[in-house]
């Protein structure tokens, strides 16, 4: 008489008459009572109505497999009852070679074509009608492929999600892609814009990539090459399966039974080069990027050295419409008082390497002024422990944040799993966190400054200084 409301409710998905909720409830006890309905217990699932596993706002646990073919599998659990799952690749533009640039860029647009084993029809029509949404990113090293669902129906978006890990990439859809690839490529922002010509100056190829196909190579990529770079960098050992709100167990299984092509890729490492990358445009605007070399995510000592130095020199303003705090900022108040001026911290932290710098845009009248300013902050390699100690609060903020909300928890474990192997708890974070010096922050700070810089740069460059004037 006390049966769950979500397990009566499961009787319609068998298509069975309608009846009054009494007449239903009855009709379930006396056919369990006699053993007889076996089938309606293995149907039973979890509906909207039950209980949050964990709480709102508080920092998930997760758990972390590597299975035998090597992909590795990580879970936590969710704040509401919506389910997401991701199955993430490197595979991203650094794996290109100059014939196949944009590789990694139609491996997301592929995310909406059709697959070796369902049309784009198909996957649209099906996740649409358990009211799931299927999405695809693609950055310099990673490609990732999720579905969100409510937790009952997470069923028929995982046999979704697995489809579009094998892309058909049949040329009649590469055609009608075109349209999509020229509008992409043509709004991406110039801030961006500067931030690319960074990578390529920094590092040339590689991780010089660009994550957007180059405008010469639209249309110009065949089936057969963007197959045979699925081939090689859709592989279980370059793989992590990841979820928030599913059973651990229940997604190994999936994990493990995942079609994947067999091997072991290309990877080469990154070698950092520094100089410039310019592009002229109209307008008196200018957006400079300014790095040197930063650290590398398999080193977690000095990544998160140079995580606490991106919010120790002002990685933004801590209250609205407030100035940005550390060395950054006051660098940048001293040199420009009189011109708007937007400036973000730049910290990239790679598998086997990074870049840390500024990106700043304002006027080409001051634009020089703040370049220089910004660049004598980047090169003194000097930070306080006031700085440093704001610095890992803020860090702490953060990490904490992105535990606790499920939309940023699976991108969080997402990438700790396909680059290390690993998935460390909240509380291992935040100790490491605890752990990181003064002296280990100066020392990252100290690496950038002193490196050969790097500059990308995007508008009216009249008054934008080179790399070698910078030294």
């Amino acid at each position: 008489e006390d049966w769950p409301s979500e397990k009566i409710s499961s009787i319609g998905n068998f298509g069975f008459i309608p009846l009054p909720l009494e007449i239903n409830k009855y009709i379930l006890k006396m056919a369990c009572n006699a053993n007889k309905a076996p089938f309606l217990r293995t149907i039973a699932k979890r509906g909207l109505a039950s209980q949050c596993p964990r709480p709102l706002g508080q920092a998930a646990e997760v758990k972390s497999t590597v299975l035998n073919n090597k992909l590795v599998v990580a879970t936590a659990e969710a704040s509401l009852p919506v389910s997401r799952v991701s199955i993430i690749f490197r595979a991203g533009s650094r794996n290109e070679s100059y014939e196949n640039q944009g590789a990694a860029h139609l491996l997301r647009i592929a995310a909406g074509l059709s697959t070796k084993n369902s049309t784009s029809f198909a996957i649209a029509r099906n996740i649409q009608q358990v009211g799931g949404t299927l999405s695809a990113s693609n950055d310099r090293e990673l490609v990732t492929y999720t579905v969100e669902t409510t937790s009952n129906q997470i069923e028929t978006g995982l046999r979704f999600l697995q489809d579009l890990a094998q892309p058909a990439f049949k040329p009649w859809e590469l055609t009608d892609s075109v349209p999509l690839l020229r509008n992409q490529v043509a709004g991406v922002p110039p801030q961006v814009r500067a931030v690319e010509l960074l990578h390529r100056a920094a590092f040339r190829t590689g991780l010089g990539n660009s994550i957007y196909i180059p405008k010469h190579q639209i249309g110009k990529l065949s089936s057969e090459s963007l197959l045979h770079y699925a081939a090689g960098t859709l592989i279980p050992s370059r793989c992590a399966v990841v979820g928030v709100g599913i059973d651990h167990n229940t997604l190994s299984g999936f994990a493990q039974n995942l079609e994947l092509s067999s091997g072991s890729g290309k990877s080469d490492s990154a070698s950092y080069y520094g100089g410039d990358a310019r592009k002229d445009t109209a307008g008196v605007i200018s957006h400079v990027a300014v790095a040197g070399q930063g650290g590398s995510l398999v080193n977690q000592k000095e990544a998160l050295a140079f995580a606490v130095l991106k919010h120790a020199v002002g990685a933004g303003a801590a209250t609205k419409r407030g100035n940005i705090n550390g060395s950054f900022g006051k660098a940048l108040q001293g040199a420009v008082t009189d011109a708007s001026v937007s400036l973000t911290t730049l910290n990239a932290a790679y598998a086997d390497t990074g870049l840390f710098g500024f990106l700043v845009s304002t006027d080409v009248q001051h634009i020089g002024k703040a370049v220089e300013a910004l660049t004598r902050a980047l090169k003194s390699g000097s930070v306080s422990s006031n700085d440093v100690n704001r610095g890992k609060a803020l860090l702490k903020a953060a990490l904490l944040e992105s535990y606790s909300t499920d939309s940023s928890l699976i991108n969080e474990i997402g990438v700790q799993a396909v680059q290390t192997k690993q998935v460390q708890s909240i509380d291992a974070l935040l100790a490491a966190v605890d752990g990181v010096t003064q002296q280990d922050v100066q020392e990252a700070a100290k690496k950038a400054g002193s490196s050969k810089l790097s500059v990308g740069a995007v508008g009216n460059l009249a008054n934008v200084p080179y790399a070698s004037d910078l030294a």
